[in-house]
């Protein structure tokens, strides 16, 4: 079961965190891995962790808010059955303390980004008959999350492009789901608290840990677990539908 012999799956932001665990995990199951990354550099780790247990990587340099970057890459890497679009990034802030450029910066990224890949893909999509789409959403698209104003955004809007897309091209045989995770222990996460709340790191991680009902942040490789099942054949009647991965955030929390 979950076998992805013979698909080809792209996954952006696949050189560290949850990226970097579902394209190690699709790798391990058959799977030739073409990860995006902002730099070469930032997916070399991930790459060498790959090749090393005898999967099948590759990976390119590219900013998946600028369109000609991306439609390049996608070109280059050709036909796909499954599309993982997973870069992001965070902000912290309200709507009045949340700067132009900071927001614009998260949309570039977290919204346009995931439009520039879908825009790319779904030619490629064609020539494969048809394949599974993944989109990283959040609980912040469920829920109000203090000072995410920015964030929160995105990720709305991250769903609702699922959606979309799910609904436009189910009569072309690509699925299109998206997963919502609470806090998942992510070098990304130890970076953050380390930026926004320097002598506090152990105090704001055991807050963070604590946020979610289950009592402790998720883990990479269990978002990958989730990622491996909704890409697989096993998954072929799922479309438009989001999966909160949580530890019982959502429902839990009075």
């Amino acid at each position: 079961m979950f076998s992805l012999q013979n698909k080809k799956a792209v996954i952006t932001g696949g050189g560290s965190g949850i990226g970097r665990a579902i394209a190690t995990l699709f790798a391990k199951q058959g799977a030739e891995v073409h990860i995006v990354e902002l730099s070469q550099e930032s997916a070399q780790d991930a790459v060498e962790e790959i090749k090393n247990a005898g999967g099948n990587v590759f990976s390119y340099a590219c900013n998946v808010a600028n369109q000609q970057e991306v439609t390049q890459t996608f070109e280059k890497i050709g036909n796909v059955n499954i599309l993982i679009n997973n870069a992001g990034i965070a902000h912290v802030g309200k709507v009045d303390t949340t700067p132009e450029a900071d927001f614009d910066r998260v949309m570039n990224v977290n919204v346009k980004g995931v439009y520039n890949c879908l825009f790319a893909a779904i030619p490629q999509f064609r020539k494969s008959n048809g394949g599974v789409i993944l989109n990283m959403a959040s609980i912040a698209s469920w829920v109000g999350i203090q000072d995410r104003f920015a964030y929160s955004t995105a990720k709305g809007a991250v769903m609702a492009m699922t959606l979309s897309v799910a609904r436009d091209y189910i009569d072309e045989g690509i699925r299109c789901n998206s997963i919502s995770p609470a806090r998942v222990h992510t070098p990304f996460v130890d970076g953050f608290i380390n930026k926004n709340y320097p002598g506090k790191e152990e105090e704001i991680f055991e807050k963070l840990s604590k946020s979610q009902p289950i009592g402790r942040m998720g883990k990479p490789d269990e978002i990958a677990a989730l990622a491996l099942y909704l890409c697989s054949d096993e998954a072929g009647f799922i479309t438009g539908s989001d999966y909160p991965i949580d530890g019982g955030f959502i429902k839990l929390n009075n």
